[in-house]
């Protein structure tokens, strides 16, 4: 009886612990990690979430960018951190899905080394080129681009990421031969296909205002649905390769461990900041649409995921080591 009272005792304490530690969350500066370089969308939502949780938990949120290895660098930081919510990960489709299959040793456990907070975003990728490229639209790009094999380059934020994947599966879908060029940052390749440098990439975020300015050309979006942003542009499929579709997303992970207390906190302040107009207004101009998720939907999400891009991955045999 002792031994059962003792061990009530003791969850009773854990749990008042527990509780205590979610009231007094965050008793210091909290930093969301950002596993690419500063511009990107997942730069800017990063940024948002923080000056909102910023504003209302008491607390500095600061936004931190530590890019490298396609992402694994930046989240590997969180994935080794201490669970208690002050080191957060702002990760993406390429960090918490499709790394674990592009490269034979990772540094971190996709699956079982954070704790999922919420979904926060899913960005629109459209597929834009430099108005010197001989093509207006999907099918003309698509006939250059066999009649040239080899010669059109693509650019993307890095190895493994959304935009090298885009690529790669309009290679394996649409049998093209276009070579990719990965940057340390989706900005840095932006830049050099305005410049004509580089043919063509895939983004939104950081492509609608030199689409706005004339400086790119749109050609077609890689999700599912057309851009609330372009609705004139069609989708990828259907222009011309039939059920392709690549979404990049994007969502908020805590270390392993961290207590359901916490985790609950942050979420509620993931959830609200998508409410904010100002951001909701931001993000359709970037051609984004909020999400917003428990961890439980998070989680099942990332595994969907994981499982997709595995199955893509192998099929296009695509390794980065």
């Amino acid at each position: 009886m002792q031994r059962i009272i003792a061990t009530l005792l003791l969850a009773a304490s854990s749990i008042t612990a527990a509780a205590q530690g979610a009231a007094d969350y965050p008793s210091a500066p909290v930093r969301i990690v950002v596993p690419f370089q500063a511009g990107g969308l997942t730069d800017i939502l990063a940024r948002a979430i923080a000056q909102h949780a910023s504003q209302r938990l008491g607390q500095p949120f600061v936004v931190e960018n530590k890019p490298g290895a396609s992402g694994n660098i930046g989240a590997d930081t969180v994935a080794k951190s201490r669970p208690d919510g002050l080191t957060l990960l702002m990760g993406s489709i390429g960090t918490n899905a499709v790394n674990a299959h592009l490269f034979s040793r990772m540094p971190y456990d996709t699956l079982k080394d954070f704790s999922p907070i919420s979904l926060v975003a899913n960005g629109t990728l459209m597929l834009v080129t430099n108005p010197s490229v001989p093509a207006t639209d999907m099918r003309s790009l698509l006939a250059y681009a066999r009649a040239h094999p080899g010669q059109l380059t693509y650019a993307s934020g890095g190895a493994g990421a959304s935009q090298h994947l885009a690529g790669e599966l309009l290679k394996t879908m649409a049998k093209v031969d276009i070579v990719h060029v990965p940057y340390k940052g989706v900005v840095q390749g932006v830049t050099d296909v305005v410049a004509g440098q580089v043919h063509m990439t895939f983004d939104l975020a950081t492509v609608e205002p030199h689409i706005r300015a004339g400086k790119l050309r749109p050609i077609a979006v890689a999700n599912a649905r057309r851009s609330s942003a372009f609705p004139e542009v069609p989708t990828i499929a259907e222009a011309g390769v039939p059920g392709y579709e690549v979404s990049a997303w994007y969502g908020l992970f805590a270390p392993a461990g961290t207590s359901r207390a916490i985790v609950d906190k942050l979420n509620a302040e993931v959830v609200s900041a998508l409410k904010d107009p100002a951001l909701l207004q931001r993000l359709k101009a970037l051609g984004a649409e909020p999400a917003g998720s428990t961890p439980e939907e998070l989680q099942r999400f990332v595994r969907r995921e994981y499982d997709k891009w595995g199955k893509v991955v192998q099929q296009a045999g695509i390794r980065l080591d």
